[in-house]
């Protein structure tokens, strides 16, 4: 094959497969890894892929921060659906605490309270949705604002989640990585979210499918750590992952 011919053919393959392995390259088109590595970073220098260790996907795996007026348009059918399910897990009388993001947003507007509800959070988005509630009481956590989520984060809402322990706690996030773990763009929210883990029994990640084989900045924990996974649709691996660390995880 000329060059032309092997980067039609890493192309073909990232579309059908999502990734691939520069060992597999090596193996299917007969040429060294030298060669590989090169066709790879001319396809990304191209924006036609984006190369990972041993490999490349066709995607970026870094995510960036975003405003949170584009966010909230991003997979908005897939977060409704997310949100819509996670709200079958709030029971009445519970005590819960809500991070922040767009995704959060979305399961606070599908919240129907059942008796009393207490809801702790640090994003004023989903203070905004629930206050409409007279059935539920409300904690919203102070410090410094971070416009691109709508919520607040620093030493005053980690101190203050130090007094409080709840039953469940709904988490988005910005990226999964099976070996990396849960993270977001803001090293300072990861820290928040990380008292947020401590002060709840038990820990639901709220994602929509773009979030699998992402990295950001800001690493909350490792993927076995958390509980639940609510998503519209999981990789087989993470399926396998969450089967052997004994995490429950839902389709919607």
């Amino acid at each position: 094959m000329n060059n032309v011919e092997r980067h039609q053919y890493i192309i073909r393959r990232i579309a059908e497969e999502g990734h691939v392995a520069v060992v597999d390259l090596c193996k299917a088109l007969k040429v060294s890894s030298v060669t590989i590595r090169k066709d790879l970073q001319f396809l990304e220098d191209e924006m036609l892929l984006s190369r990972t260790h041993g490999g490349a996907t066709g995607v970026n795996p870094y995510q960036k921060d975003r405003t949170i007026n584009e966010k909230v348009q991003l997979h908005a059918d897939a977060k409704k659906r997310i949100g819509m399910e996670a709200a079958k897990l709030v029971e009445p009388n519970d005590s819960i605490i809500i991070a922040s993001g767009t995704t959060m947003q979305f399961f606070a507007r599908e919240i129907v309270p059942q008796g009393g509800l207490t809801v702790i959070t640090s994003a004023i988005n989903v203070t905004m949705e629930l206050i409409k509630h007279e059935e539920v009481e409300v904690i919203q956590l102070g410090g410094a604002v971070r416009k691109t989520s709508s919520s607040v984060m620093g030493s005053y809402a980690e101190e203050l989640l130090a007094d409080f322990f709840c039953s469940k706690l709904f988490l988005g996030v910005d990226g999964i990585d099976a070996d990396f773990g849960i993270t977001t763009t803001n090293a300072q929210e990861a820290l928040l979210n990380r008292k947020m883990m401590e002060a709840a029994h038990q820990v639901i990640v709220l994602a929509d499918s773009s979030k699998f084989d992402r990295k950001s900045l800001g690493k909350i924990a490792a993927l076995a750590k958390i509980d639940m996974l609510i998503s519209d649709a999981i990789p087989v691996k993470y399926q396998q992952f969450c089967d052997n660390f004994g995490i429950d995880y839902r389709f919607c």
